[in-house]
């Protein structure tokens, strides 16, 4: 990722601008006076700079919870703050600030708030899991002009390269996310995808906690798709197979088929490499056969307005309260140079959590964005208050 290393650090009075860069505040870790955050905003996108200092350097770059999936952004920001308070810089990895000229429309990449507060309904919906390098995502796209695909990836580059292909082959009916798959399919309606594609998934065989494929998982594809649509996992890894087949057949009822090194019309280059190994890839299609009821409604998550006590924030900092379903951590307490508090938090379900800012002040706040409206996260906020407040 984009970074600069710099022979000392320099802070301008905030608020300041440069290069259509603002830099809102600076925050210090109450505990590590070697860290520090500069909030930074570029049009509608906020993050966060983060200053390092270590034994023999002292590092700029973008902190990894609030970065934003196009790095142009953070380039701009990086080479703005330096210019605008005359950083010396050492080494540097960032090119030029301008964005790709196939990325200056971002349009088809949405966030997962768009998706909260309108979720495309007006046709059938594909969702395919850690699209990689899109040659099946495209393919499909442009196959299925009459669908809506919306492909979710975490990968910045393999986001900002489909962006490009996209704003080439002028497709109209794909949706990027930048965001946790599991956590995003308990936003979409109920019986509204024809196909659920988790091509290739990481194995994850030292933490099976972490795999996209789980009795959670199975269970929201169900309630997601169709009658008749269809869960499709691809994989080369035989544990990864065996370990799915085994919780497929943990249902009560299910249609499901087995392939064994089933050729399709596409093939992503790391399948590819791996036919040239001889490698086994294995298919399991889930075909669905429930119509499910409606998506349960969560009211958007809001907080006390009464501050909550100075030494109340010191005694939570490092912090873990817990659920039966999840748990809210309070990983690093930061003060601002405008007299407010803030915490990066952990919290939500226990195998999948989100990670993100609170900001506390005159209209507390999370940052990048709120977590995702379900059920675990809604305690997990509530819990959040009270531990805030008493």
């Amino acid at each position: 990722m984009p970074h600069l290393h710099i022979a000392s650090f320099k802070a301008p009075a905030f608020p300041a601008a440069a290069d259509g860069v603002t830099f809102h505040y600076m925050a210090e870790n109450t505990l590590h006076d070697d860290e520090k955050l500069i909030a930074a905003s570029i049009g509608e996108k906020e993050f966060f700079l983060l200053l390092k200092r270590l034994p023999d350097k002292t590092l700029l770059k973008a902190d990894k919870i609030s970065r934003p999936s196009a790095t142009h952004y953070v380039k701009r920001a990086l080479q703005a703050y330096a210019g605008l308070v005359g950083l010396e810089v050492l080494a540097s990895n960032v090119d030029s600030g301008e964005a790709n000229m196939h990325l200056g429309n971002d349009s088809a990449l949405w966030s997962i708030h768009d998706f909260e507060r309108d979720f495309p309904t007006d046709r059938e919906i594909r969702i395919e899991v850690g699209f990689g390098s899109g040659r099946h995502l495209l393919h499909q796209a442009k196959a299925n002009p009459e669908v809506l695909f919306i492909g979710i990836e975490i990968h910045k580059p393999s986001i900002e390269q489909v962006l490009k292909q996209i704003n080439i082959q002028q497709l109209d009916n794909i949706l990027l996310l930048d965001y946790d798959a599991r956590l995003f399919l308990e936003l979409v309606p109920s019986n509204l995808a024809g196909r659920i594609y988790v091509h290739f998934p990481v194995p994850w065989d030292k933490k099976p906690h972490r795999r996209v494929i789980g009795e959670a998982f199975i269970a929201e594809s169900i309630r997601v798709l169709k009658p008749e649509g269809k869960l499709e996992l691809r994989t080369d890894s035989d544990n990864y197979f065996a370990y799915s087949f085994e919780t497929f057949m943990a249902l009560n009822q299910n249609h499901i088929e087995i392939y064994k090194n089933r050729a399709l019309e596409v093939s992503s280059k790391y399948e590819d490499r791996w036919r040239r190994m001889e490698k086994n890839i294995y298919d399991v299609l889930m075909h669905n056969e429930e119509l499910s009821g409606p998506l349960e409604a969560i009211a958007p998550f809001a907080f006390n307005a009464i501050a909550p006590d100075p030494e109340r924030l010191e005694a939570l900092n490092g912090s873990t309260l817990r659920f039966d379903e999840g748990f809210v951590h309070f990983e690093r307490l930061y003060r601002t140079d405008d007299g407010r508090a803030m915490f990066r938090l952990s919290m939500g379900p226990y195998a999948r959590p989100e990670h993100l800012y609170l900001i506390l002040g005159d209209a507390p706040r999370y940052l990048p964005t709120p977590p995702v409206r379900s059920r675990t996260n809604a305690r997990a906020h509530q819990l959040l208050i009270e531990a805030l407040h008493g």
